[in-house]
């Protein structure tokens, strides 16, 4: 692998080039270009080139799973794969065009079957409440009011600190489906005008929790104690080779078991001070302050996790996994 090469460069120039890039799916397309860089001459060399820009890349990014989820598929891709005979370069380059094929065409082709399985569960009148901002649940809202002209409402919560929430109110409101941002502290006041809870995740552990944008867990409490269903859209993607997108060999028993860096918020300047009395009166140095942006919403408080394979219960996920890497 030459040393002008950075993986690390490669994944957020993908994400550059197209902002509506899955992580997963920028980590392919840099584990693609170094492939196609990579002086390896055998299957296991090339494979330790992979682990090694992995481990490289995941140590830069302050949130690690969403391009996990797509590591590890590009290393089943490899490892699936049968390297007997011929020229490995050849090898190499059909290697590269498995995975691209896969982040080109199979995703949007998941997300398409997800929204057939979510939609006779959203009636006309039903009132939505979802969190920040899934490409995979605005398919399916979209889909729904567009498409199937059924009416529904929707509550999305601003979602601190990205606040892509705001992005899922213009995209909604945009479209002329009905729409309220809620602050994320708010979400106990407006649980009981809901009828379900639409959600995506970045990554479902094999336990059958869902990694997402921080706050998905106190939704999943708060629905819980209110008796509304939880819904949880993820892309598993299978293909005829049976890999997984988004469904992680991980088993956190809580919160602090997630790879997730917390920030530590920063504290205001003087002239922040000046202008703004009375934040700073609530906020000083001496106060730890921290800015997680991705939590572990625990699987007792799923109702479901709608997959292009079908509709699971967290228990299934286990089930679901073994299928792909059996017991290895």
């Amino acid at each position: 692998m030459p040393e002008a090469f950075s993986i690390v460069d490669a994944f957020h120039s993908a994400l550059r080039d197209d902002s509506e890039l899955p992580h997963p799916i920028a980590a392919i397309f840099a584990l693609s270009e170094m492939i196609s860089s990579s002086k390896a001459e055998t299957t296991s060399e090339l494979m330790e080139n992979i682990k090694r820009a992995s481990e490289e890349l995941k140590s830069s990014l302050p949130n690690p799973i969403p391009a996990s989820a797509g590591l590890e598929l590009f290393m089943r891709f490899v490892t699936t794969k049968n390297w007997a005979g011929g020229d490995f370069e050849a090898h190499k380059q059909n290697l590269i065009t498995t995975a691209l094929e896969f982040a080109h065409n199979t995703v949007p082709s998941c997300r398409e079957r997800i929204t057939a399985l979510l939609l006779p569960f959203i009636k006309d009148d039903t009132v939505i409440l979802t969190h920040a901002h899934s490409r995979v649940v605005m398919q399916v809202l979209l889909t729904a009011a567009k498409t199937h002209r059924k009416r529904i409402s929707v509550y999305v919560t601003e979602s601190r600190p990205s606040e892509h929430g705001l992005r899922t109110y213009r995209a909604l409101t945009e479209a002329g489906i009905p729409c309220t941002v809620v602050l994320d502290s708010a979400v106990g006041y407006i649980i009981h005008k809901v009828d379900m809870c639409l959600i995506g995740a970045e990554g479902v552990a094999e336990s059958g929790g869902l990694f997402n944008a921080v706050g998905s867990y106190q939704i999943g409490i708060i629905a819980k104690a209110a008796r509304k269903p939880v819904f949880a859209a993820a892309e598993r993607c299978v293909t005829t080779t049976d890999h997984s997108f988004k469904f992680l060999r991980l088993f956190p028993l809580s919160q602090y078991d997630t790879p997730v860096a917390s920030k530590v918020l920063p504290f205001p300047t003087k002239a922040d001070m000046e202008q703004h009395t009375e934040v700073t009166e609530r906020m000083t140095p001496a106060m730890e302050a921290l800015n997680p942006s991705f939590d572990y919403t625990l699987p007792e408080l799923v109702t479901f996790i709608v997959s292009d394979i079908g509709i699971l219960t967290p228990s299934g996920v286990s089930d679901a996994l073994l299928a792909v890497y059996g017991g290895a």
